[in-house]
């Protein structure tokens, strides 16, 4: 079942193309609806709700609610919007006018919501509305766990909140998420739940297909065979985890890996290969290249 189904990742947050859940698979055009004035974080909460006030939340359950903030049209209601000034905002240390070498993506679609070279006030407005929808997303995600609080499913329902990647909005003179360092490879990821200590931090190599097995383990459900990807339980009790390093790719000209503290990025751009080497714990903004410090020639060549 379903209810408020978006088949696009974005549109105007005050009419959203909606539809009805089709068991067909069908979904008509004629099944269309948009409900302008609400905006889509507060639509798809209501649907949220309802169905948690539903009798088919009495039984086991699990509910994917999608929102679509904060991704741009970066559209807060006003009094969210009030909550930041442009002027205060302040730029990340690693804000630069323009990325230093092209990394194959300098004019995709995200990279042109913004002129070259990057202004610092342009960017300063950019964060402000970021900020605002951000802030605004938290109201509606409130209402959703206050509902699970009432209806007494709190105690028995695990909460997974995770998101999209992060955008880089002036980091390294970059506006999307279409590369790989730190600012546009982190999701947020939160559980709660039963079982689940409260207030906890872990600093764990994970990835995102990590939540099926764990979710998993942490409602005693059987691990189906052929999944990718590990239980985080163990990372949530003791903060450990099984691994020593990410690997990370994008199209087919980026490629990364992350090992403790280090972070290695490759570009091959038409031919064009360019490397870079980050110690993450000395240098957490990616502004320091070691690529080419003779200290870390071995590092580098391993």
């Amino acid at each position: 079942m379903g209810e408020a189904i978006h088949f696009s990742g974005m549109s105007d947050h005050y009419a959203v193309d909606i539809r009805p859940f089709d068991a067909s698979g069908v979904y008509p055009d004629s099944d269309v609806r948009i409900e302008k004035g609400i905006h889509s974080s507060e639509l798809f909460a209501n649907a949220a709700v309802r169905f948690l006030r539903s009798e088919d939340a009495q039984k086991p359950f699990f509910a994917y609610i999608a929102f679509t903030a904060p991704h741009d049209p970066r559209e807060a209601p006003r009094e969210y919007r009030g909550r930041y000034e442009a002027a205060d905002m302040l730029l990340p240390p690693n804000f630069m006018p323009q990325h230093p070498f092209d990394n194959g993506e300098l004019k995709v679609r995200d990279e042109l919501l913004e002129s070259y070279p990057r202004k610092p006030k342009a960017i300063q407005k950019h964060l402000a509305d970021y900020y605002a929808m951000i802030s605004h997303l938290d109201s509606p995600i409130g209402r959703i766990l206050e509902t699970l609080d009432e209806t007494g499913l709190a105690s028995n329902t695990i909460v997974v909140f995770a998101g999209d990647n992060g955008i880089a909005l002036g980091q390294h003179g970059l506006m999307g998420k279409q590369n790989l360092y730190e600012h546009s490879l982190h999701v947020p990821l939160i559980f709660r739940g039963p079982g689940i200590a409260a207030g906890k931090t872990c600093d764990a190599l994970v990835y995102l297909s990590d939540v099926y097995l764990t979710l998993c383990d942490l409602a005693s459900i059987p691990r189906p065979p052929l999944i990718e990807g590990e239980s985080l339980v163990t990372a949530m009790n003791d903060n450990a985890s099984g691994r020593d390093s990410l690997f990370f790719a994008y199209k087919h000209f980026q490629r990364a890996l992350r090992w403790r503290p280090w972070k290695l990025i490759l570009y091959n751009v038409r031919g064009n290969e360019r490397t870079q080497l980050f110690n993450l714990e000395e240098d957490p903004w990616e502004m320091q290249d070691r690529s080419e410090d003779p200290s870390c020639t071995s590092r580098l060549r391993k």
